[in-house]
């Protein structure tokens, strides 16, 4: 049945049939409106519809992800661990779901199903790709959401912190560890991860051409954010960057599994199973404040691009910010 409303200046129209989307259309006369109404209603009763209307009855949240994953998710660097979040949602019942008929409360009780087997920070990302899905859908596609069910409801908060930095004693047990490890980069690399707080992907991309021994720099062409950067590099950094065998075009010529594997295996013998890789990353520069450099020098070496990214990295020991204050009233006294 059509239900025409007075908008401002115009006349809308909206037609709502049981097997077809929501049509929506406005006119400038009411006369317009209940004409176009009436056709559109006899168009639906004989089997047929404006234009595009019965293609789209045909669209499920499933066909919508994977067009999604194959136009836009392709594009993406971190494209591996959007598609899998893609497919965790075509294994479930809402993939099944006809896109026009796609409500805020199945969303809600499909993200309250997920929050029983996953933590609240990936049922958040994962609604976040179906909410991004569902936008350019709406805008680019010409599938007649009106609004977008995912705005609707509430996600779960985002984690406080991403990660923590090294527990007390775990740099030690890890070197230990690596007394007996056959993957001959996995030392450099996680020294080179404590003194630059390169990320794992940024250090794998990594290119001899790409350092600068003489200015003790190492240039990140393309970082997580998709910005580039210069990266200051310690006495210690250069040390171990040395001492590595050139092997190829890259500082590490592996591949990303083979050094998770390593490192899983790695962490295991150290006792430190909790501990992640990214956790290098935090306590690089966490160390970096507490030998006293400020907001911007640390970002220029870490790439945050924004001040409540970079507090999220930052674990500062009360100890060590009581030594400093001791430091800087002996100097003023």
């Amino acid at each position: 049945m059509a239900t025409i409303r007075k908008r401002g200046q115009a006349w809308q129209v909206q037609i709502r049939r049981d097997g077809f989307p929501p049509i929506t259309k406005s006119f400038r006369s009411k006369a317009d409106a209940d004409g176009w109404a009436r056709e559109t209603e006899r168009q639906i009763e004989n089997g047929g519809g404006p234009s595009g209307s019965r293609t789209a009855h045909k669209l499920t949240v499933g066909s919508l992800l994977q067009r999604y994953e194959a136009e836009v998710t392709s594009g993406k660097r971190g494209q591996r661990f959007e598609a899998s979040r893609i497919r965790t949602f075509l294994r479930s019942p809402l993939a099944n779901v006809a896109a026009h008929r796609l409500t805020a409360s199945m969303v809600a009780a499909h993200r309250d199903e997920r929050l029983k087997a996953v933590k609240g920070e990936t049922v958040r990302r994962e609604l976040t790709v179906l909410r991004h899905c569902i936008e350019i859908a709406r805008k680019e596609w010409g599938v007649p959401f009106i609004g977008n069910p995912v705005r609707q409801i509430t996600l779960p908060s985002p984690s406080k912190v991403r990660g923590q930095r090294l527990p007390q004693g775990a740099e030690a047990s890890l070197m230990t560890a690596l007394s007996s490890t056959r993957a001959w980069y996995l030392r450099p690399f996680i020294i080179l991860a404590i003194e630059t707080g390169m990320r794992r992907g940024e250090l794998l991309a990594l290119q001899w051409s790409d350092i600068d021994f003489f200015s003790r720099l190492a240039v990140v062409e393309v970082s997580k954010n998709g910005h580039g950067r210069t990266v200051p590099l310690t006495p210690k950094a250069i040390e171990i960057l040395i001492e590595l065998p050139r092997r190829g075009k890259n500082v590490f010529p592996v591949k990303a599994n083979a050094v998770r594997l390593a490192w899983e295996r790695l962490r295991k013998r150290a006792g430190l199973e909790e501990v992640k890789m990214h956790s290098m990353r935090h306590e690089a520069i966490s160390r970096m404040f507490e030998i006293g450099l400020t907001i911007p020098e640390v970002s220029v070496i870490s790439g945050h691009r924004t001040l409540s990214c970079l507090q999220r990295y930052t674990h500062l020991k009360p100890e060590n910010v009581a030594a400093k204050l001791a430091r800087l009233s002996g100097q003023t006294s």
